[in-house]
């Protein structure tokens, strides 16, 4: 009977750990770092996320690791997920503290930065779809900058 307890509180523990009904999910994500995203989940509930995103002047790249986590305020397919990362961009333009210096050329310029993530995510399962929302705060090494960038994601995962 011992065994038969233990092997069920085993299986259990397996089945609410799990956060994710989906391995890859590819999507667009709209908010300051508007753009393309790609999440790749692996099954110990941690993975990686790209971002590419563009703005008038350049485009950033984003790569960020993250842990997930099952049932968000009791909701199954809510789920919640944090980590971190880093960002490169790429710009054709003055940095933004020149701004007051009319003379100074236009260049390129590259920022390059730490990155973390808080989000919260809503998977569908009648159709593969997938809603999130998250919090970006970055801070950029190259060209000194503290930023919070949210976002809202809309994937389908396969």
């Amino acid at each position: 009977m011992k065994k038969i307890l233990v092997l069920f509180v085993f299986c259990s523990i397996g089945m609410i750990t799990k956060a994710q009904d989906y391995r890859n999910a590819i999507g667009i994500r709209g908010g300051f770092s508007s753009g393309i995203t790609f999440k790749h989940l692996k099954s110990n509930n941690r993975g990686f996320e790209g971002i590419l995103s563009w703005h008038p002047s350049g485009f950033t790249i984003t790569g960020l690791y993250e842990v997930h986590k099952a049932a968000a305020f009791g909701t199954p397919r809510l789920n919640w997920y944090y980590g971190g990362g880093a960002h490169i961009g790429f710009y054709n333009d003055r940095p933004r503290y020149y701004r007051y210096y009319p003379d100074y050329p236009n260049r390129t310029f590259v920022a390059m930065g730490a990155d973390g993530i808080i989000g919260i995510e809503y998977n569908i399962r009648e159709i593969p779809l997938n809603f999130s929302f998250d919090l970006i705060p970055r801070l950029n090494l190259l060209y000194p900058a503290f930023w919070v960038d949210p976002g809202l994601s809309i994937r389908l995962y396969f």
